[in-house]
């Protein structure tokens, strides 16, 4: 029986995506026919994007599940006429983009490549950094883009502390969760990586209060969602110089404004969401195995939980 799979998201989206999909949807052995205007009651499977058109599923009567193409989905959710099962972009090419670009930020600030960078003025500075099994490193959020950036890390070798919401256990990671734990985590931390979702738990994680806790002048680097830092409170502590630097991909509203402060402010560096991209190629065999899997009556991959948010 031939399965209707729904591409919902920005037509531009549509050309880079058609050719992935139709590749790993035959690969995966499915018989499908994938457009962008089926019938609502004709639909099987909805590839989406929570920016799309399609925000009310009431008429899909016959979904099966919808398949994001975002990791993030804050967006999806909370909508109350989604039923079905709700599945998260997990891909290795997003995970591996996300943990090359975590990589490079921490080795900029652990070996403090901007005052060479920058400073071509003829002064000598010969400050030499600790090695990296000194320099402690704590990542919020122990998902699959947390767990990657932090097996990569601790392969360079440094001293890394995970935190999450629930427990976790990652080999060479020192594994934390709940309060008690967060304020552990942050108080040992001179470079802190946020990698959270944005849900209600998480929002504003990074205030005053928290950011009390770091050890003075140590780095923020946020490529995960941009509530995730209370704005007034990061700005206020680097001017005080309670924190060394921001760097920061992710913000609350995006385009980051031209007049938002973050811009002009000599201590943020500003990336334009740029951490980690969802790759077509990648993400399609994702999709295309979940379908495989729902037409095969096996368990979907990645799936929301929806009580959390993530």
């Amino acid at each position: 029986m031939t399965v209707n799979v729904l591409f919902a998201a920005k037509a531009e989206r549509w050309s880079v995506y058609e050719g992935p999909l139709t590749r790993a949807l035959t690969k995966a052995g499915v018989d499908f026919d994938l457009r962008t205007d089926f019938a609502p009651e004709q639909v099987d499977y909805i590839v989406y994007a929570p920016n799309s058109d399609v925000q009310d599923f009431t008429p899909y009567t016959r979904l099966k599940a919808v398949l994001n193409l975002w990791a993030g989905v804050e967006d999806v959710a909370p909508n109350t006429t989604l039923t079905v099962p709700l599945a998260r972009m997990v891909d290795h090419g997003l995970s591996r983009g996300m943990t090359e670009w975590v990589t490079g930020h921490v080795l900029r600030h652990h070996l403090g490549m901007d005052a060479h960078i920058l400073g071509q003025d003829g002064v000598w500075r010969k400050d030499i950094p600790p090695l990296a099994r000194d320099r402690p490193i704590s990542i919020l959020g122990l998902g699959t883009l947390g767990q990657d950036a932090a097996t990569a890390l601790t392969m360079l070798g440094f001293s890394v502390t995970g935190w999450s919401r629930s427990e976790k256990s990652i080999d060479g990671v020192t594994c934390l969760y709940g309060d008690v734990g967060l304020r552990q985590t942050l108080s040992g931390a001179e470079i802190v990586v946020l990698l959270l979702p944005d849900t209600p738990a998480t929002r504003d994680i990074l205030n005053a209060e928290t950011l009390a806790l770091l050890p003075r002048g140590a780095v923020i680097i946020n490529p995960g969602r941009g509530p995730l830092i209370d704005d007034d409170a990061l700005l206020a502590a680097l001017d005080s110089g309670q924190v060394g630097h921001a760097t920061l991909d992710v913000f609350r509203t995006e385009p980051l404004p031209a007049n938002d402060p973050y811009w002009a402010h000599p201590k943020v560096t500003v990336t334009p969401h740029i951490a980690s991209e969802t790759r077509s190629e990648t993400a399609a065999e994702v999709i295309a195995e979940n379908i495989r899997r729902g037409e095969s009556q096996e368990p979907f991959l990645h799936l929301v939980d929806r009580s959390l948010g993530y």
